[in-house]
């Protein structure tokens, strides 16, 4: 049975999961999936590079083999591509070691009631990174939040960066799972350009 304190708990031990990790690079090891979608992970020094390249760009190219040629979404996608500079903008920070796909169906409690994950799609990137599925699917409310930032607070303005990380998510389920997403993803772009 989780324990009453289980969102504070697990904000906390995220935060210090990502202090312990950090890396001079972007990226992993290997590649790995996002659900079913193959997620590459080609080490880059600089965040935005990585986001835009191995992130976004893919999502977008999968999408545009099943749409049309000026299609709307493709269209917004690209004017997020072309501004990522200025969307992203934050202190350079290090990469830290992400679960990559954190949602309330890769969390659970283990005999003493403290929050596990699992099933991750982990990589090393920017950790404002990993609120993006974390709100797309909810299950870690305004508690694990405020908690992680009383151990690591994040930077001014995150929520306009964690609306670039929740599109990802939603486009991948798109490509996965179709046209049911196609109007979040239209409504979070419209939202950061």
């Amino acid at each position: 049975m989780p324990a009453p304190d289980r969102q504070e708990q697990m904000g906390r031990g995220l935060a210090l999961l990502h202090q312990l990790t950090r890396s001079y690079q972007f990226g992993f090891e290997c590649d790995n999936f996002l659900g079913t979608t193959p997620q590459e992970n080609t080490w880059r020094d600089d965040w935005i590079t990585f986001w835009r390249e191995q992130r976004l760009t893919p999502q977008l190219a999968l999408y545009a083999k099943v749409a049309g040629k000026g299609e709307s979404l493709l269209t917004k996608g690209e004017q997020l591509l072309n501004r990522l500079d200025e969307v992203l903008v934050a202190d350079p920070e290090p990469g830290v070691l992400l679960h990559g796909d954190l949602w309330s169906g890769n969390a659970a409690a283990n005999a003493e009631g403290a929050p596990v994950i699992y099933d991750p799609a982990s990589y090393y990137g920017h950790r404002e990174a990993e609120f993006g599925m974390m709100r797309l699917f909810g299950g870690f409310g305004p508690s694990c939040e405020a908690a992680y930032q009383e151990v690591w607070p994040l930077q001014p303005e995150y929520n306009r960066r964690v609306a670039v990380y929740v599109l990802y998510h939603q486009l991948n389920h798109l490509n996965i799972f179709g046209d049911s997403y196609y109007p979040g993803c239209l409504s979070t772009l419209k939202n950061i350009i």
